[in-house]
């Protein structure tokens, strides 16, 4: 019976007249892969798996969708969940929907849109970083930028020109207490007589001519009960337990297109401000990277990242290699190889894929991964 009152009420729907012209999509990717990674822990082992993350692209699937309301404005939503192939687990703490869950308007004025969502920090360097989010990527020497999103936020972004500015502005970054971005305590915020404690803001500028690009953007997040900032170099995190403290990031970047080939590349600078009793910890962090289509059915691409964390004295070397062969439009094999250099104190990891590769102290390790990734 009930099942039966859930068609009639469905076909009731349908047959409503529609008043504006709506759409909505089922997307995914699926991304897995089998990887090596020399030197995964203290006592030297390597490690042969199927990584927890990500293999290019992390998997997901979602629904994203928009109405016409007429007069030039429109509502927009997306709905997106992460989750792990090898295992069927949810991403992002167990959400349901932990990369995305927004709703807004847009118009010719850009797009103000609500809910959890990607700062500037993401957006800015969606075009300038080559590799993006793949595992042996920029995620090893930090691995909140291809995780920079918010709870509780507003953002707006608009287009003029060529010209594309954005601003995010969260009331309580972590509100389901599940981690902001890997290594980060929870920060939920909104608490009573402190509107400052987990609050997160930031702001893009960009540019994108026919050849080539420029971004700008900076990203603060004020700390709170349990929060922490983690440069993942082995060195304990540094506790953010206030609104007084924060962990900020400024960054600068750029691409250019020449024939079949496209470069970018950038600096990240980051700055923790525990308390008025710790000192700060500053870090840089420099990437450049190239992209070459062989045929239209290969891609060739590589990035070397080099990272240095002043007040631990710790760096790290990173450059990696990728070849991506297009089965069809939305189906393709890849190959990564990767090396990473730790200074004597430094214990970053190649892999983003999901922890447990944290060699000794100023070893340096191997990383490689064959891949499939399929998107609908």
């Amino acid at each position: 019976m009930k099942s039966s009152s859930i068609v009639v009420m469905l076909a009731g729907l349908a047959s409503m007249p529609a008043f504006a012209q709506s759409s909505v999509t089922l997307y995914g990717i699926l991304d897995t892969g089998i990887e090596y990674v020399s030197h995964a822990n203290a006592a030297g082992d390597h490690l042969i798996r199927m990584p927890g993350v990500t293999g290019q692209f992390p998997s997901r699937w979602g629904i994203r969708g928009t109405e016409d309301l007429g007069g030039g404005l429109a509502t927009t939503f997306v709905l997106e969940s992460g989750f792990n192939p090898r295992g069927g687990d949810l991403g992002q703490g167990g959400r349901l929907f932990g990369r995305q869950a927004w709703v807004g308007l847009q118009g010719n004025w850009g797009t103000l849109s609500f809910g959890r969502q990607y700062t500037m920090t993401y957006q800015a360097l969606t075009d300038s970083d080559i590799l993006g989010p793949d595992i042996h990527g920029i995620g090893t020497l930090d691995s909140y930028l291809p995780n920079a999103r918010s709870d509780n936020t507003v953002a707006y972004k608009g287009t003029f020109k060529g010209l594309t500015v954005g601003a995010t502005y969260s009331f309580g970054r972590d509100s389901a207490g599940t981690g902001n971005s890997p290594g980060q305590g929870t920060c939920a915020g909104q608490v009573p007589g402190d509107i400052n404690q987990c609050r997160q803001w930031s702001a893009m500028l960009k540019y994108d001519g026919t050849y080539f690009g420029l971004a700008s953007a900076y990203d603060e997040q004020r700390g709170g009960t349990n929060a922490a900032a983690n440069f993942f170099d082995g060195v304990a995190p540094a506790a953010i337990p206030s609104s007084g403290a924060k962990d900020a990031r400024l960054q600068a970047n750029g691409y250019v297109r020449l024939w079949d080939v496209k470069i970018g590349g950038g600096w990240i600078g980051r700055r923790v401000e525990p308390d008025t009793a710790v000192a700060s910890v500053r870090s840089n962090l420099f990437y450049l990277g190239a992209q070459y289509y062989v045929t239209p059915a290969l891609a060739i691409d590589g990035e070397a990242y080099r990272v240095l964390v002043q007040q631990h004295d710790t760096r790290a070397t990173l450059a990696t290699l990728r070849a991506t062969y297009f089965l069809s439009k939305r189906t393709a094999v890849y190959g990564n190889i990767a090396y990473l250099w730790n200074s004597a104190k430094a214990r970053f990891s190649v892999s983003a894929g999901g922890g447990g590769t944290t060699p000794a102290a100023g070893v340096g390790q191997l990383g490689a991964i064959v891949g499939i990734r399929h998107m609908f």
